[in-house]
């Protein structure tokens, strides 16, 4: 069973995919508004389920204590990434997840290297880790807006032309390192159009409890939409990888945004295949006295073993 849903979410995924050493470019190869063939009806069902798929795998994550997945989450203003979050991890055990946002670098940070306020926020072994806009930023708004590059105090001769190609193989050679110590990385673009973007921010405006979401900014930033078509474009191309590759969502209907997005991070649980540890003889023999001393103190007409009866119970009912 378990392999038969992985081929299907797999099957599902695969256009989603970036074929790495491919040459991206989102207008021409994505569409923010692909579904699938999928209704909107079925939608809610469909995240039911692979919110309990993400559930399941992620408590077998935890208890194995072997591996750890960072799951980066990366769209233009309005394209859904917390939405993305709040619905697809509604299900998991939030002791075992971390979110992590990153907005403008803090005089500390710009003290470091780049990439020193991600690694601080990497998950730990049997812990997902979701960075809501992530290390990509360094090679998205950073080149959209270069007085970001001037401000994180390089060396000049780090500054020249070849600084973005640059960026590319360290991002690549780090999320290897990761994935060589048992970090699987996954991540995912959330492709929203421009018309869609539009809708979004005037329903910010026009929805009084919607307000707190809407910045003048946005709308700014929005003026350079063919600059950050032409980023996330160069990035998708060289940053998706075996070990590391890219997953384009379409935005545009979130429900199906939605089902997208878990059914990558499903995928990816279900290839590490995380299993529940065997405790070993001697720790069963230890499991079986304890077992047999709980039961001895079960009071007048209570079960023995009140679970155990109800497995019993359960068994029979079904047959």
């Amino acid at each position: 069973m378990a392999d038969e849903r992985a081929g299907r979410i797999a099957d599902f995924i695969e256009p989603l995919r970036v074929e790495p050493g491919s040459d991206v470019r989102l207008d021409r190869d994505f569409d923010p508004r692909y579904k699938a063939g999928l209704k909107k009806r079925d939608g809610a069902e469909l995240l039911r389920s692979g919110v309990s798929l993400l559930a399941e795998y992620q408590e077998r994550l935890a208890a194995q204590d072997t591996y750890g997945v960072l799951l980066c989450l990366q769209a233009i203003d309005a394209g859904g990434k917390d939405g993305t979050i709040r619905h697809v991890m509604s299900g998991v055990n939030p002791q075992g997840v971390r979110v992590s946002s990153f907005k403008v670098p803090s005089a500390e940070e710009l003290d470091h290297d780049y990439l020193w306020r991600y690694a601080r926020r990497l998950p730990a072994r049997g812990e997902i880790a979701i960075f809501n806009r992530s290390h990509y930023e360094e090679v998205l708004v950073v080149r959209v807006h270069p007085d970001h590059l001037v401000r994180q105090k390089l060396p000049h001769d780090a500054c020249g032309p070849d600084v973005w190609d640059r960026r590319y193989r360290e991002i690549n050679r780090w999320e290897h390192y990761l994935t060589d110590n048992g970090f699987k990385v996954v991540k995912i673009f959330l492709n929203l159009s421009k018309e869609e973007q539009r809708a979004r921010f005037l329903q910010r405006i026009d929805r009084p409890e919607k307000n707190w979401k809407f910045s003048a900014a946005d709308v700014r930033e929005r003026a350079r939409w063919e600059d950050y078509q032409d980023a996330f474009s160069a990035m998708l191309s060289a940053t998706s990888t075996k070990w590391a590759p890219w997953y384009v969502v379409p935005a545009d209907r979130k429900w199906f945004a939605r089902i997208c997005s878990a059914a990558v991070l499903a995928h990816t649980l279900m290839d590490i295949d995380p299993q529940y540890p065997d405790v070993g003889d001697e720790a069963r023999r230890e499991l079986l006295v304890t077992r047999r001393e709980l039961e001895a103190e079960a009071p007048a007409g209570a079960a023995a073993d009140p679970y155990a009866d109800s497995r019993r119970s359960g068994k029979r009912k079904r047959g």
